[in-house]
């Protein structure tokens, strides 16, 4: 008998995880809203908290609904298991957590998130968990940048918000000869565009809150990995720091995910388009877009992301003032600091995103005051474009 033709991405996001047969025969998953669950008998309950007997305890252990959103992201992601977490960044840190101790370093791609990096600073304050940033351009570069006490290669691509990428199947292989396991930040891409552990990469991490959720009313952090590696996780530093998603978030992502291929393809149309026009004005300085062919990194785009993705940096000619100034100018665009709405949102990372990494930091993470990031929403693009035009004539 013929195997059956693999299911893609565009239909897992709506059906795998999910049995309508077990519950009732609802078309929407139920919202399993309980802090705990009862055991029929007291051995039964013995059992469970022996880990002898599959079954829910207490929902900062384990929910139903919250178990049908992991294991659809671990599908997506096609990894063997999954995490929720109550955000990003509670995702981020209990992975590097769990892979690290003291005395430990990880190696970090040139950039990472305002949040991520003030994890880094608390670890190596508190713990003596060091850190140190690498470009990552080579195979070499990366060998030279591995101590005997690098545990951890914790990687942005793109990273945030120079929109730089990395080459995942590059460093996965590095990673794999060294033992050293690979945790990569996917959330500026979604398993849509971009699939680490499909190239070689061990731990997928993503803030929620962005393109899986899309619209802005979420705030959850998704890890996929390996079962035993994913189980060890759940059974230290998230039963036990305690940074759990809630069964109505995780209904909320589950509702979310039902439309990101739709969603992230108008996205990436809608960017296209924006970082042509943003290309061809005279007020802009520089433009940072995974599409663009003239980026330096435009192979690395084409080897491992299907689509260049709905976020656009970009310098204007002047300072940190004329930057502010072309933001306040804005009518249809948003100042925000997240991503992946519906709506298009603009933010300053020097002073928003990334404030809190010292200036000589940011500086060498190539974040300067003139630098915007744009999250391309889902409206016409040409009233974006007229809104991002109106608002460069005048200043």
């Amino acid at each position: 008998m013929p195997e059956r033709n693999p299911i893609k991405i565009e239909t897992k996001v709506i059906h795998e995880g999910y049995n309508s047969e077990k519950y009732s025969g609802s078309l929407a998953p139920p919202i399993f809203q309980t802090s705990t669950f009862t055991f029929e008998t007291a051995e039964q309950g013995e059992r469970r908290f022996a880990g002898e007997e599959e079954g829910y305890i207490y929902s900062r252990l384990g929910n139903p609904t919250v178990t049908m959103l992991e294991e659809r992201m671990a599908s997506l992601e096609n990894g063997e298991a999954a995490l929720a977490f109550s955000s990003g960044m509670a995702a981020a840190s209990a992975i590097l957590l769990g892979l690290t101790k003291t005395g430990d370093h990880i190696l970090c791609s040139q950039g990472v998130y305002g949040c991520t990096f003030g994890l880094l600073e608390l670890m190596n304050e508190k713990y003596k968990i060091s850190h140190d940033f690498s470009a990552m351009e080579s195979r070499e570069q990366l060998l030279q940048a591995i101590r005997s006490e690098t545990v951890c290669i914790y990687v942005e691509t793109p990273i945030n918000p120079t929109m730089r990428l990395v080459d995942l199947q590059m460093i996965a292989e590095v990673g794999k000869e060294k033992g050293i396991p690979v945790v990569v930040d996917n959330t500026f891409c979604s398993p849509y565009l971009q699939n680490p552990i499909t190239l070689g990469c061990d731990v997928v991490i993503h803030s929620a809150t962005k393109y899986i959720c899309g619209h802005g009313d979420v705030i959850a952090g998704i890890a996929v990995g390996k079962n035993e590696f994913i189980r060890k996780i759940a059974l230290t530093t998230q039963k036990d720091i305690g940074g759990v998603i809630s069964p109505f978030d995780a209904w909320l992502l589950l509702r979310g995910l039902k439309t990101l291929a739709v969603r992230m393809d108008r996205h990436c149309e809608n960017a296209e388009e924006l970082a042509d026009f943003l290309i061809s004005h005279p007020k802009v300085a520089n433009v940072f877009y995974p599409g663009d062919k003239q980026n330096p990194d435009f192979s690395i785009a084409q080897k491992q992301m299907r689509k260049p993705g709905g976020l656009i940096s970009f310098t204007i000619n002047g300072n940190k003032a004329t930057a502010q100034a072309l933001m306040d100018e804005l009518k249809l665009i948003k100042i925000a600091v997240s991503l992946g709405d519906a709506e298009t949102l603009i933010q300053h990372p020097a002073t928003m995103t990334h404030a809190a990494v010292p200036k000589e930091s940011r500086e060498k993470m190539g974040i300067d005051d003139t630098l915007l990031r744009l999250s391309v929403g889902l409206e016409s693009w040409e009233d974006i474009r007229n809104d991002l035009e109106q608002a460069l004539s005048k200043i």
